[in-house]
């Protein structure tokens, strides 16, 4: 009888529990010991073995239907200090832990590679990706699970907002989660039918201006006013404010997280680009009202749809299955319903040994007709001089100074 360690780091994603439950499951059943460990590596760096739980199916019946993690999760990073990994691997051998499950995102993703190296073998260690971002390196076309549950109920929160713009005739600015990649933003903007979703991806120059942000939200307003439409809604990727100068007055003062992260939920975006729309319009007369929204929290416990209910099942009992087939150092991914174990080291950048990030591919179909279905200012109406002549009305500008201020970015 071996001993399987299972445990959580990073935000909360639809689904973990699904992975804990069938990990649970496939472990007893074959005959096997299992331990949840709280709170991710908060603990076991710290060289403490108490705060853990053995598991059987009688403790994980039915968790796949529930939002959350009944293990906690924590973004402890045992790789900042080699006294915290020492500690983290001796807690292991401490516990007899033989095979680790770890769950999360990037930065987990990029301890339990470090924690596999520092045990040298003792310790086989496959990582389920877990993230409502969509950002981990997976084979095209494959979601990252808690990413799709995610999408649905962000989906919502925008169509309501949506229809209260609509009754109201007013506009609103939603700042998505999503701290380096667009994939939340855009799915839930496309699927709503928002007016227009701003993701860092497709801002050209980087670090971002802010001014390229706002004259490209002012310019979705002015087109909406053009066609005698006062109400809106654009949903704006969190990530906007990762991608700008740390050096911005913004992000001054801004606390980072564990992993050296800003913490994006501190940083107010939706005020600073609300205010700074609505005075760059008001002084030109032109009044609109703006409220804001930051969405994220609310979808990251929501209880799973049967697609991450399946995939997770299937994530859970797929890690153990590579563990006992002697795979570590891996992935664990579904690809067209088979499980593969892919290498931690296809999935590292050289240059800093985290997992790479996925980015939205701004050159593929998808991406394009999600720009297409938006109300953006574009080089077509900008040649139209009756266009033109509307939305410089809409703006307080000559058609001169419209041409000049909303020529799209790329």
């Amino acid at each position: 009888m071996a001993t399987f360690g299972i445990l959580v780091g990073g935000g909360p994603a639809p689904g973990i529990n699904g992975v804990i439950g069938a990990a649970v499951i496939a472990a007893t059943r074959a005959g096997h010991r299992v331990i949840g460990i709280f709170e991710g590596f908060h603990h076991i760096m710290a060289g403490r073995t108490d705060q853990v739980q053995e598991l059987d199916e009688a403790a994980v019946d039915q968790i796949h239907l529930r939002g959350g993690s009944i293990l906690h999760t924590s973004r402890a990073n045992p790789t900042k200090d080699p006294k915290h990994l020492s500690a983290c691997v001796a807690s292991l051998d401490s516990l007899g832990v033989e095979y680790l499950v770890t769950i999360g995102g990037d930065d987990t993703a990029s301890s339990a590679m470090k924690v596999a190296d520092a045990a040298k073998g003792r310790i086989k260690v496959v990582h389920v990706p877990k993230t409502i971002d969509n950002d981990l390196p997976l084979p095209a076309g494959i979601p990252t699970f808690g990413f799709e549950t995610a999408r649905e109920h962000a989906t919502a929160v925008v169509e309501r907002i949506l229809e209260d713009m609509r009754t109201t005739r007013r506009w609103f600015f939603i700042i998505m989660m999503g701290r380096t990649a667009g994939h939340l933003t855009l799915g839930a903007g496309k699927a709503a039918g928002a007016p227009i979703s701003l993701i860092p991806e497709e801002f050209p120059d980087q670090p971002i201006r802010l001014e390229d942000v706002v004259r490209t939200l002012e310019g979705a307003i002015v087109r909406r006013l053009a066609d005698g439409r006062p109400d809106g809604v654009a949903v704006i990727a969190e990530g906007i404010a990762e991608h700008m100068d740390p050096d911005d007055p913004i992000l001054k003062d801004i606390p980072r997280d564990a992993h050296g992260h800003i913490r994006l939920a501190e940083v107010p975006l939706g005020n600073v680009l609300r205010k700074a729309v609505a005075e760059s319009l008001a002084s030109r007369g032109i009044t609109v009202a703006i409220g804001e929204k930051d969405v994220g929290y609310e979808v990251r416990c929501g209880y799973p749809t049967a697609f991450d209910r399946d995939y997770t099942r299937d994530l859970g009992v797929g890690a153990v299955t590579s563990l006992l087939n002697g795979h570590s150092s891996v992935l664990i991914t579904r690809q067209s319903s088979t499980i593969v174990p892919v290498p931690f080291s296809e999935i590292a950048d050289p240059a800093t040994g985290k997992a790479r990030v996925r980015q939205v591919d701004t050159a593929t179909d998808s991406y394009r007709n999600a720009v297409a279905l938006q109300e953006r200012i574009t080089q077509a109406d900008l040649a139209d001089p009756e266009r033109l002549e509307k939305i410089a009305k809409a703006a307080g500008l000559t058609a001169a100074e419209a041409k000049e201020r909303y020529a799209p970015l790329s």
